[in-house]
């Protein structure tokens, strides 16, 4: 391996925290990526990994070595990508990964727009609600809502993602309109619970005290968005839900909006990156893209 590629290959061990995941991601034998990382700790002359049976982490040396080691990969992938970049526009693969039901109703009806205008670029749109090492799975961009750990990771904010309060006309016809939160105490709700804890989330507003929280009673509890949604039609609740993913049931007066001046505090929406110096210009396209896009559709 030349220089470059010994600095690329101990970056990902240490952010992967194993020789084997490393490996997997770089499409390399284990044993290439060890002895990688053996030539360049003997070319600078310092021990960079802890290594035991169970992970592999950075020494002292070695974090200090890991910091140095991303601004010169950065640095070089820039450099060379500097007149090809105006010359053919970005090139390469994105590996993206997006909550489901905005994939499916944003996100992709938009691609061929998106890929029509740089020809060279590829996108893999994964599309999941769970949590995902971007390292580890080989991902470049997250877009993530609701409230963000500490993942230590790029945060760029794009917007809060505005909720709604509905019910279908069916159920309103039976139970009536509430006007107010203190109404609800006689309503139902289309329960909804986590599927990655099982807490089933309270009924929210926001006042000038700050969120108001209240449990609502409900004959069915749900999992996924599209049951939620499907429940709420069939006239089981009232829901809180973003405005965008009932858009055409809206539209199809199969869903209507109820207690409008007490909506649910807006949920904030994220793309995340791995942390590096520069951002490749194929990802800061795809980004700058996906964002005007999502100010224009979602929020």
């Amino acid at each position: 391996m030349d220089r470059i590629d010994l600095f690329r290959t101990f970056t990902r061990v240490v952010e992967c925290a194993s020789f084997t995941r490393a490996a997997d991601t770089l499409g390399l034998p284990r044993s290439s990526v060890s002895a990688a990382v053996i030539e360049l700790e003997a070319r600078v002359g310092a021990r960079l990994l802890h290594r035991t049976t169970r992970k592999v982490s950075p020494t002292q040396d070695g974090a200090a070595f890991y910091e140095r080691c991303l601004r010169l990969i950065a640095d070089v992938d820039e450099t060379e990508g500097l007149f090809r970049q105006t010359s053919v526009g970005p090139t390469g693969k994105l590996r993206i990964d997006v909550p489901g039901r905005i994939g499916r109703l944003i996100i992709a009806p938009a691609l061929p727009e998106f890929l029509a205008r740089h020809p060279q670029l590829d996108i893999e749109l994964r599309v999941t609600d769970r949590a995902v090492n971007l390292v580890e799975d080989s991902i470049d961009c997250v877009l993530r809502v609701g409230p963000l750990g500490d993942s230590g990771l790029i945060a760029r904010k794009i917007g809060d993602l505005p909720l709604i309060n509905v019910a279908s006309p069916g159920y309103l016809a039976q139970h009536g309109t509430p006007a107010a939160p203190e109404d609800l105490t006689v309503h139902l709700a289309v329960n909804y619970a986590s599927p990655s804890t099982g807490r089933v989330e309270e009924w929210e507003w926001f006042e000038d005290s700050g969120v108001q929280k209240l449990p609502m009673r409900g004959r069915v509890t749900v999992n996924s968005a599209e049951a939620y949604i499907a429940c709420c039609i069939a006239g089981l609740g009232l829901i809180q839900i973003p405005a965008y993913d009932i858009k055409h049931h809206l539209e199809a007066d199969e869903l209507v909006e109820v207690m409008p001046g007490h909506r649910a505090e807006p949920m904030p929406m994220t793309l995340l990156y791995p942390h590096r110096q520069h951002l490749s210009r194929r990802l800061q396209v795809f980004a700058d893209w996906l964002e005007q896009l999502l100010k224009q559709e979602v929020l």
